[in-house]
């Protein structure tokens, strides 16, 4: 576990806020020192849990899709729907704690609608495991007129910005959007409980104050987020995946119907409740910031929001004496690191992006889940529930008085942000000055970018302006996070260069800047800034994704030929004549082949890595080239090692088994469990291994049965776990050493290897590995960059001057020899770098058709 220092570093202003709706007194926020206990990060920071994700789950993530979405037609609230009930479960674990199982939110959510005219409810989508995903939006009722006028209303925002802040409708009309999430984290549950009983309140409550937020307001409520991990008691959802880890790849359906909601309803204010930190964690958080968003406006309302949190949760009287709830925390005031809000995969950092100026992950106090979910007698498990039931409803009542009293100004500053994009214009530095009534704002807090003037993405082919399936996924996914693409219609010159008809463009002069810098710039090291991260510290689509993104710096786009777009074009191609090569650099190219491959399809391989389809097969070939967007081309090669159907064995993490899947390989899971229960070899040609997998814990009975099976098969490892088991087997002569644990980024690697052939000039490393000593036969077919490797990140030296990015500088980071292959970076980090994903296919192909140890492969 890694662990913040916590220190009064910040002084405490004393501000009074007014919290008479709802029956609050005015209140003094208590002025919270540093909690007397450190907080500790969630969870290890390797993750070393093999995979248990059914396919059927996978299959159902890669394919569903959302229902929320633009309406084709906008109608007035409310919007009843009856809701068929789910089958009673009596294993949901939310019983155990007194909560609402998953099967009673139906129900719950038809009474509330009989309640009155104000709460109306939607289904978003399925999670991953096939439950129902349920938007409840509390509001006055409008007529059909009305929502076509907030709606409108919503698009001058941000559209048109500079017109948004001088129209007198928006500011006496418009109704603030509010988005409370709940349960991201299934086994964090108490935040749907509480909201229920928030909007039952909302529902039937007759004061003035109520009344006045909901004529000025559209409240919204995910009522969970992550059903699967409701019912079954986990972080994750049923692929494994840690949902509030995903909004960058949104590669799970739980985190796109996120995304949509956030996107069609473009919230000011947001609440993620989660759980548990005692006393109660509100954020804003502690250093390093978002480079990226409008830092001023975010912390200027984000800190004030979390005084009025503070002080209603205090004035619910709990104390650490009668009850265990120690005083509530703010990071940016009571912290000094260990809770950033650098990445834009958690909820509320991913919002920012999308005109959210108060944003708050809320961690609730009193732990009832893991281990104390089996060990604590069921009443005190219900008493924690109940204390922090009442903690996340007070969180989200002050949260809406905030709102109700500072509409106007919430909705200002997030028309500001957008303009400030439309415009081109400078991000403004936090200081005393620029976020007046904000205690201890110093030079550890000022975080922002220089915005490129815009993107290009040229297409894979300038011959033909057919885009590489990289580049086409690429533009899908920033049209997907409402990033606004345009394409060339001809050749164009910006900035002293000419580029193609059919480059896509990406102008940063847009309402959403933020979000198109921050998934596409290299991003920073910031390794001498912080001490620990609270999660990863660099991504970057434009170097892990596998297609071309050329940053412009300066430059005129006016009277260049662009059109927008909304889809990317189509990259589906196979020539009328001749054999039919298809390149092996991409996800999508991999799951083509694997199709001709399920089919008997005699494909072959190339020396150049290649797969080489007869032209027999060519009508199969397009329909894998339509089914999965890619282009084939006329060939003379004849390949040289024929290939075959994989039957892959894994020991891996969620990620890597959800991105071999979607790659089209037929893949069981494994662990140490499995094997030692007795495992049927006779069914595999390949084992994967990363997670969960330890020889020495083998009985003698499976050890031997994996040692058979290696003699005659292929291994493919990744990190410590993959080269430990390389060392136990006695397979590749080298030596694993690994690197800072905490450690994660973009890094500069060398390709010179058949596996990393094309392969990005970047890859990811979390904790990560490298590899000396060599032995007879062993190759490198991937090092990393000399100097400093690091590109984006937190990657620090130990403390002994060991494991640091200069160690690891020019040494190997992927070898091979006879059957074996060991990475020492992360090709298939939770579903991410999708540039680096043909490097694993490639090499189980490579060591499953390996027919001897002097094979090349």
């Amino acid at each position: 576990m890694r662990t913040t220092r916590t220190v009064p570093a910040r002084p405490v202003l004393i501000v009074a806020l007014s919290l008479a709706t709802a029956g609050l007194p005015l209140l003094t926020p208590h002025t919270a020192g540093a909690d007397p206990k450190p907080v500790t990060r969630e969870g290890a920071a390797v993750d070393d849990r093999a995979a248990r994700a059914p396919e059927s789950a996978a299959r159902r993530a890669l394919t569903a899709e959302t229902s929320t979405g633009p309406a084709t037609t906008t109608r007035g609230y409310p919007r009843r729907q009856v809701l068929s009930p789910d089958p009673h479960n009596p294993g949901d674990k939310s019983l155990k704690l007194g909560l609402t199982p998953y099967h009673a939110i139906a129900p719950k959510l038809n009474a509330l609608q009989r309640l009155g005219d104000r709460v109306s409810v939607e289904v978003t989508g399925r999670s991953a495991g096939g439950h129902r995903l349920y938007l409840v939006t509390v509001t006055a009722p409008e007529t059909t007129r009305q929502a076509r006028a907030q709606e409108r209303m919503r698009e001058l925002i941000e559209n048109a910005p500079a017109s948004a802040a001088k129209s007198r409708e928006i500011k006496h009309t418009y109704k603030a959007p509010v988005f409370v999430n709940n349960n991201i984290h299934g086994n964090e549950w108490e935040g749907t409980d509480a909201s229920l009983k928030v909007i039952e309140r909302l529902a039937k409550a007759k004061d003035a104050g109520t009344r006045e937020l909901l004529a000025h307001s559209r409240l919204y409520f995910n009522i969970t987020a992550n059903p699967d991990g409701r019912v079954a008691g986990t972080r994750a959802n049923a692929n494994g995946f840690d949902l509030n880890r995903d909004f960058v790849t949104a590669s799970q359906p739980e985190t796109r119907a996120m995304r949509q909601i956030q996107l069609d309803k473009q919230p000011a204010v947001l609440l993620d409740l989660h759980g548990y930190v005692n006393g109660t964690l509100i954020e804003p958080a502690t250093p390093p910031h978002g480079e990226n968003y409008e830092y001023d406006l975010f912390l200027k309302n984000s800190y004030a929001n979390a005084l009025g949190m503070e002080s209603a949760v205090n004035a619910l009287g709990y104390t650490p004496a009668k009850d265990g709830v120690e005083p509530v925390q703010i990071p940016f005031r009571d912290q000094e690191e260990g809770w950033d809000d650098w990445p834009p995969i958690f909820t509320p950092q991913y919002a920012a992006f999308h005109g959210t100026v108060a944003a708050h992950t809320v961690e609730i106090p009193l732990a009832v889940n893991n281990e104390e979910y089996d060990t604590l007698p069921v009443p005190e498990l219900r008493r924690r529930s109940a204390v922090n039931t009442a903690v996340a409803g007070a969180a989200v009542r002050a949260t809406l008085n905030h709102v109700r009293e500072h509409r106007t100004a919430l909705v200002a500053d997030q028309i500001e942000a957008f303009r400030r994009g439309s415009a081109g214009a400078p991000q403004v530095p936090v200081s005393p000055r620029t976020v007046p009534g904000v205690p201890g704002i110093g030079p550890e807090d000022v975080y922002t970018t220089d915005f490129p003037r815009a993107y290009v993405i040229p297409p894979g082919d300038s011959r033909t302006q057919r885009s590489s399936p990289a580049a086409a996924r690429l533009v899908d996914h920033l049209l997907a996070n409402d990033v606004r693409v345009s394409r060339a219609t001809r050749p164009f010159r910006l900035a002293g260069r000419t580029y193609p008809k059919g480059a896509y463009v990406v102008d940063l002069h847009q309402p959403k800047r933020g979000m198109a810098n921050v998934l596409l710039a290299d991003g920073r090291d910031i390794s001498d800034k912080v001490s620990v991260m609270y999660d990863i510290s660099g991504w970057s689509l434009g170097r892990l994704w596998g297609a071309t993104v050329e940053r412009v710096t300066s430059g005129s786009l006016r009277g260049a030929p662009l059109r927008p777009v909304t889809e990317a074009a189509p990259v589906a191609h196979v020539p009328a004549h001749g054999t039919l090569r298809l390149r092996l650099t991409d996800p999508r190219e991999i799951a083509a082949l694997n199709s001709l491959l399920r089919q008997g399809v005699p494909v072959r391989q190339a020396p150049d890595g290649s797969a080489i389809v007869p032209a027999s097969a060519r009508r199969k070939a397009l329909t894998a080239a339509r089914t999965h967007d890619v282009s084939f081309t006329a060939t003379r090669l004849k390949g040289d090692t024929p290939l075959h159907r994989l039957r892959v064995a894994a020991a891996v993490t969620p990620g890597e088994l959800f991105a071999l899947r979607e790659m089209g390989f037929d893949v069981t899971p494994v662990s140490t469990a499995v094997l030692n229960a007795g495992f049927d070899w006779s069914g595999t040609d390949v084992l994967f291994v990363s997670a969960g997998l330890d020889h020495a814990s083998l009985t003698a009975r499976a050890r031997k049965a994996l040692d058979a099976f290696l003699d005659d098969h292929g291994l493919v490892g990744r990190g410590a776990t993959g080269a430990a088991l390389n060392a136990a087997a006695d397979l590749l002569a080298v030596k694993p050493v690994e690197g800072n644990p905490d450690a994660n980024g973009v890094v500069r690697t060398v390709n010179s290897g058949r596996l990393t052939h094309d392969a990005p000039a970047h890859s990811f490393v979390y904790a990560p590995l490298w590899f000396t000593d060599l032995g007879p036969g062993v190759r490198e077919e991937q090092s990393y960059a000399i100097g400093n490797p690091l590109v984006s990140g937190h990657w620090r030296p130990l403390g002994d001057g060991t494991g640091g990015p200069a160690a690891a500088a020019g040494q190997a980071s992927v070898v091979s020899g006879g059957r074996t292959v060991l990475f020492g970076t992360e090709p298939l980090f939770r579903d991410h770098p999708k540039g680096e994903f043909p490097q694993v296919a490639r090499a189980l192909f490579t060591v499953a058709h390996s027919g001897s140890d002097e094979e090349s492969g």
